[in-house]
């Protein structure tokens, strides 16, 4: 860590003071880092007396999730019943969807803690409708996607880890998403944007306000993650079975 942080000590005249002067990794700091990532605290809106309970249509799927689970093993769906319960209290989790997984598994509450804490994927605090998740991965930062980042911020008038007053978006800042092909790029929910300038996420944006649903994937007019010249192999159909063998085999 500390020739990591001697690395960039050097690098730092070489890139732009912008780059590094956006709060890297305030995001758990602010919802809950550090030791506060696995301690719950009661809130009015989260606590174990908080209503919920899953609707009837989603009780066939729980019922069809489990069945994909040998007997003796129904406790292994623990992730996509979590899943399903944040779904539908409108993406996040509260304690007490926590413990009617537990109950409907017959496993431990502190089980089903430890998998909720673990995965960055539940997010266990009130959000807004859109979850704006933004990657400032090494890739994405050389992509610029501070600028992306600071496009964000002046268009919501909010900064990493925070939520609008109208409640319809949360900024967080998040590690690799798996698109450093398609750099910067951000994903909203469950949609991936790419390829992004900030007039594209600014616009992306003004859609999501307006009750539209903005097309995903790249804004640059690639197709997926080909490269932006065209395509430099796999230009034709593939041929077809047997091409290449010989004939007396």
């Amino acid at each position: 860590m500390l020739r990591l942080f001697s690395t960039f000590k050097y690098l730092r005249p070489t890139l732009s003071s912008q780059a590094f002067g956006s709060n890297f990794h305030t995001t758990c700091k602010k919802l809950g880092g550090g030791d506060a990532e696995f301690i719950h605290r009661d809130t009015p809106e989260n606590n174990e007396n908080t209503p919920f309970d899953f609707t009837k249509e989603n009780y066939v799927r729980l019922e069809a999730i489990k069945s994909l689970y040998p007997e003796g093993h129904k406790q292994a769906a623990v992730i996509p019943m979590l899943d399903l319960a944040q779904r539908q209290n409108g993406g996040w989790l509260p304690l007490s969807a926590m413990n009617k997984v537990a109950e409907l598994l017959n496993m431990p509450k502190m089980r089903v803690y430890e998998v909720a804490t673990f995965y960055t994927m539940f997010i266990r605090y009130p959000i807004g409708k859109y979850h704006i998740q933004i990657c400032t991965t090494t890739p994405c930062m050389l992509r610029d996607s501070d600028s992306i980042l600071h496009a964000i911020e002046k268009k919501l008038g909010i900064h990493v880890g925070e939520t609008t007053k109208d409640k319809m978006f949360t900024l967080t800042e998040v590690e690799c998403l798996g698109a450093c092909v398609n750099a910067p790029m951000v994903q909203i929910n469950d949609d991936y944007y790419e390829d992004l300038k900030p007039s594209d996420i600014e616009q992306i944006l003004d859609d999501l306000k307006a009750g539209k649903k903005p097309k995903a994937g790249p804004r640059s007019g690639r197709f997926a993650s080909e490269p932006f010249t065209g395509l430099t192999s796999l230009k034709e159909p593939p041929k077809g079975p047997g091409f290449g063998v010989r004939s007396d085999l």
